[in-house]
């Protein structure tokens, strides 16, 4: 596993780790790693205890004349790295010629060295590997986060598939002015096709990355590989959302549409569903990093079992791998679950399952290390009513089937004590079904349109009746597909507490600002050509005697101009279906544009949703909604 801290949720994340592993630090890096091989002996001034996160991800700048420190209490220390920890003051007496600075601010480091150090000695630092100022959303302090608003997305072209990377610039709600999008396009091989600044206008404007149009843009062959994407300018926060739709041409009906790719390794990822009999299971394994992700270093193993499949190959820096997961595992399938180990080398990877020639593209998921068991859940106060609830589409079971599978999402958490309570679209409960204290490794999977004849919408709560412990990182996995020709698609997600004023921790979660989080901003894309969009808006309510919900639709351009809105209302525990064609008229939605969408805000309560699109040919797809 590679040895870096990239995200917790108490903290955020790790800019270290961004800036270092940013795609133009990494050449800067490897430039130094290439110098200090041919240099002999090098000491390392470790000032920030940066060392072990930097030889992690770039193994040539681990020192082989000893690390040196200014703090006195840490001389002596492990340094991590199999020695120990010298004080700086005796720097002057080593035989190395090379003393590499783990700083980016070089002239400071060579007046802080220059009492420790002699003529023949020479300073080197990381400062090479900042990047540019004009990439700087503050150039005063290089670490802060809005210098690294940055980002992977799967990107693919060829003869059946596109792919579409939409968004919209709402860095300007934070009063950031001149935003760019650097991105990078990358190959399967890992190698650059492609190096641009997408310009975005100074107003809440769409933003559509298409791979045919950058395809024909820079003449390039067909691709299977990532887009890095930096936004330069970047105000308000550090994370970079998208929806990314995978759409088929020349009469390939497939359609699918998944999350952004959520910037941060994890050691390990959930929500990956084992094949079932028939279906080719394919993980896209895509390395974040400039250093190769050696054979074996990542496995897969059914949920809650230690048998583990280790991927065979060598992944190259920046390249992407197509992993049959099927031929791998052979022995398991759905509705088992699988655990992907992956040693913190990708970000939020993809997954895609092949049936009757039909392909649906979905997202794995973080499963935390830094939660377990929390016994407070079994005894929340009244005020926090059912607590965490994770809420999702039941599709209109004439037409569609709906599954759900609870996930464990955590790394400790050994059972799931959980119930489903099913609900009408006017927000009447319809049913409750009890699944019982689920062990880690369970096999269940609920056909929801076994238990109602209505569309609406379900919660999955903890249910604590018969033992068992929760751990506030809720999560399932959702599985649609229509009865009439077998189109499919599948989400997951994970349960918070909803519309409660008073407040348990971080919940209920605010798109912006501190709990509670009463209020909603929700995305949502137009269709491209030949599709419509729509989103299952649901109103999550942890408590009851809450009021219904004051909803706008605000419809903008691609430009950013508001063209009109309309006004809804949904009870609490309802859903309502949003058809920007039926709302807003087909000619509306046609003067918006490609890269026109749907703000959809609230002042008096949460919402959430899951949207999509479906085609003339009955495809549809269907993943959780962002909110900014």
């Amino acid at each position: 596993m590679l040895d870096i801290i990239t995200f917790n949720a108490q903290g955020g994340g790790n800019i270290l780790y961004k800036a270092l592993a940013h795609p133009l630090a990494s050449e800067a890096l490897e430039r130094l790693e290439t110098t200090l091989a041919g240099g002999g002996a090098f000491a390392v001034y470790d000032p920030d205890n940066w060392l072990r996160t930097v030889v992690a991800l770039y193994p040539g700048l681990k020192p082989t004349g000893g690390v040196y420190t200014h703090d006195s209490e840490q001389v002596g220390q492990e340094d991590g790295l199999g020695g120990v920890k010298h004080a700086l003051t005796d720097l002057v007496s080593s035989e190395a010629k090379l003393v590499l600075a783990l700083s980016f601010e070089h002239a400071k480091m060579l007046s802080r060295l220059a009492r420790v150090t002699h003529s023949d000695q020479q300073i080197l630092s990381l400062e090479p590997a900042k990047l540019p100022g004009e990439m700087l959303s503050n150039a005063r302090n290089y670490l802060d986060k809005l210098n690294f608003a940055t980002n992977f997305a799967f990107f693919r072209e060829d003869a059946r598939f596109s792919t579409r990377l939409v968004t919209a610039n709402y860095w300007c709600n934070y009063d950031a002015v001149d935003v760019r999008y650097w991105m990078r396009l990358y190959d399967a091989d890992g190698q650059i096709l492609a190096e641009w600044v997408e310009e975005v206008p100074n107003a809440p404007a769409g933003i559509v990355v298409d791979s045919a149009e950058i395809r024909a843009r820079f003449d390039l062959p067909e691709f299977c590989g990532q887009l890095f994407v930096h936004v330069l300018g970047a105000r308000g926060h550090d994370v970079v959302k998208y929806a990314l739709d995978t759409y088929g041409k020349n009469g390939e009906p497939s359609l699918s549409v998944t999350h952004d790719a959520n910037a941060w390794p994890s050691p390990r990822f959930a929500t990956l569903p084992a094949p079932r009999e028939g279906e080719k299971l394919v993980l896209w394994i895509q390395n974040s990093h400039a250093a190769p992700i050696p054979p074996r270093a990542i496995t897969i193993n059914q949920m809650g079992e230690e048998k583990h499949f280790a991927v065979p190959v060598e992944v190259g820096a920046f390249s992407t791998y197509a992993l049959d997961v099927g031929a791998l595992v052979d022995t398991i399938v759905w509705p088992a679950q699988l655990e992907l180990r992956s040693g913190n080398h990708i970000v939020r990877p993809r997954y895609e399952i092949t049936s009757g020639g039909l392909t649906r593209i979905a997202h794995l998921n973080v499963e935390r290390r830094d939660l377990g068991p929390e016994p407070a859940l079994r005894k929340l106060p009244k005020s926090m009513g059912r607590g965490f609830v994770l809420p999702f589409p039941i599709l209109d079971p004439k037409h569609y089937t709906s599954v759900v599978q609870p996930n464990p999402m955590s790394e400790k958490i050994p059972s799931l004590p959980l119930r489903l309570d099913i609900f009408d679209e006017a927000g009447a409960l319809l049913t409750q079904k009890f699944l019982g204290n689920l062990p880690r490794n369970h096999e269940t999977a609920i056909a929801l349109h076994e238990l109602t004849d209505r569309a609406g919408h379900a919660d999955l709560v903890y249910d604590f009746r018969d033992g068992g412990e929760g751990d506030g990182w809720m999560h399932a996995l959702m599985r649609y597909e229509n009865r009439e020709n077998g189109h499919s698609a599948e989400t997951s997600f994970g349960g918070h507490i909803f519309n409660t004023l008073m407040t348990w921790r971080s919940e209920p979660q605010s798109y912006s600002g501190p709990p509670p989080g009463l209020t909603t901003r929700l995305f949502l894309k137009l269709g491209q050509e030949g599709h419509q969009s729509f989103a299952c808006l649901i109103h999550p309510a942890s408590v009851e005697g809450t009021a219904p919900s004051e909803t706008i639709l605000h419809l903008y351009s691609k430009d950013g101009v508001e063209l009109e809105r309309r006004t809804i209302s949904i009870n609490p525990s309802g859903s309502f279906m949003v058809w920007p064609h039926e709302i807003f008229g087909a000619d509306k939605v046609a003067e918006a544009g490609i890269g026109g969408y749907v703000l959809i805000r609230d002042m008096t309560c949460r919402l959430f949703g899951y949207h999509g699109q479906r085609n003339g040919a009955g495809g549809f797809s269907l993943d959780h909604m962002f909110g900014f």
